[in-house]
């Protein structure tokens, strides 16, 4: 089944995948209201339906699709306001933003429609998104110094020997500190999982300020890059089928809390590297262990879910915008890459991560229609 070199960068990208984003994920279901049980609950939806899309993907395909569950879309999540209806309402707008990506594996027009928002535009959004978040561990440094500082020199020391294990061990530094304050590591009485099932609500407003920027932000960001890097490596991969597989699986998954199912590219390049075999028709192996350990992680995920509410005060919050600084980073330096765009995606950038809220429209989808209306001018 690929060896140990397939097992052994299989192993590597789930740690990576999943430590490196579950804060945010916690943080964007946690920001739309829901519930310890039901964060839990969307954490292993979550877990399970990337590990499950990567698996059959893989043995389908022969080729090493690694999927993750949408960062990004966490992030909007997270800078979001909650939906009139609750977590129903953002379990509403999962669904219809994982029936468009369907749609669009289905009807090629809806990609280019995607595709038609100006990359610099899409990236200085979710920049803005990121923002607040990113600035948490410095806006929390003068209330918890030693927990901020420790999180913070752990993410900085680690990674300057390698980028991909600085957020896994800016993790274990927050439950080291978790550790330290409790006595001992909190475990809840039940280890396993429950689902919880939340019935969606779907209305015009979530609509507009959820699912369709969750589909924009998702297409622009994950799932073209993740297609785009497996070709970079020599593979051929079908849209279509990859693009209805993983939308297919963010409906199955919504009603019980998870964000939307994406092909992923960082995972997907250590999947389709030389590492992970030397044979280059075996790494799909690769994408098929990161897949199942995906689901065992999610199997268990009510203990990083209850350990994650005993951490010490505003530890996730600073442990969030710690992993998504490197995100932050790329989107920003993409946002700003282009003359012709600069000044739209700084409008876009500006109204988005200032947290304007009109008519209960959120500032992504204002900072959106900013920089493609001044974009469009220009031209």
């Amino acid at each position: 089944m690929g060896g140990i070199q397939a097992l052994a960068t299989g192993i590597v990208v789930a740690i990576v995948g999943f430590f490196s984003s579950f804060p945010i994920f916690l943080a964007g279901v946690e920001a739309m209201g829901a519930t310890e049980a039901q964060a839990a609950s969307a954490l292993m939806a979550g877990a399970i339906a990337m590990g499950v899309a990567g698996i059959g993907l893989a043995l389908w395909r022969k080729i090493p699709a690694s999927c993750a569950w949408s960062t990004p879309g966490a992030a909007l999540l997270a800078a979001s306001v909650p939906d009139q209806h609750g977590f129903a309402g953002a379990v509403g707008a999962f669904l219809v933003a994982g029936a468009l990506v369907v749609l669009s594996g289905l009807w090629r027009p809806l990609v280019r429609l995607a595709q038609a928002v100006p990359g610099p535009i899409t990236q200085a959004m979710l920049a803005g998104v990121l923002l607040p978040i990113c600035l948490a561990p410095f806006r929390f440094l003068p209330e918890t110094p030693v927990v901020a500082l420790v999180i913070l020199l752990t993410w900085f020391i680690v990674g300057r020997f390698s980028r991909l294990f600085a957020v896994p061990a800016a993790v274990l530094a927050t439950l080291a500190l978790t550790y330290l304050e409790l006595g001992h590591i909190p475990v809840p009485d039940h280890a396993l999982t429950a689902p919880v099932w939340v019935t969606p609500a779907i209305s015009l407003s979530g609509l507009i300020s959820l699912a369709l920027p969750l589909f924009i932000v998702t297409m622009a960001t994950q799932n073209m890059p993740g297609i785009s890097v497996l070709k970079s490596n020599g593979y051929a991969p079908s849209t279509g089928p990859f693009f209805v597989t993983v939308g297919a699986i963010s409906i199955l998954s919504a009603p019980f809390g998870a964000i939307q199912t994406n092909l992923a590219a960082i995972t997907a390049a250590m999947c389709a590297g030389d590492s992970a075999h030397p044979d280059k028709a075996q790494r799909y192996w690769a994408a098929v262990w990161a897949g199942i350990l995906y689901v065992l992680f999610g199997i268990f995920a009510a203990v990083v879910t209850y350990v994650a509410s005993q951490a010490p005060l505003h530890a996730m919050e600073i442990l969030a915008g710690v992993a998504l600084i490197g995100v932050f980073t790329n989107s920003a330096a993409a946002a700003w890459k282009e003359d012709a765009t600069r000044e739209a995606a700084a409008l876009t950038f500006v109204i988005t991560a200032s947290g304007l809220t009109l008519w209960g429209i959120g500032g992504a989808v204002w900072g959106l229609l900013a920089g493609c209306l001044m974009a469009a001018l220009r031209r």
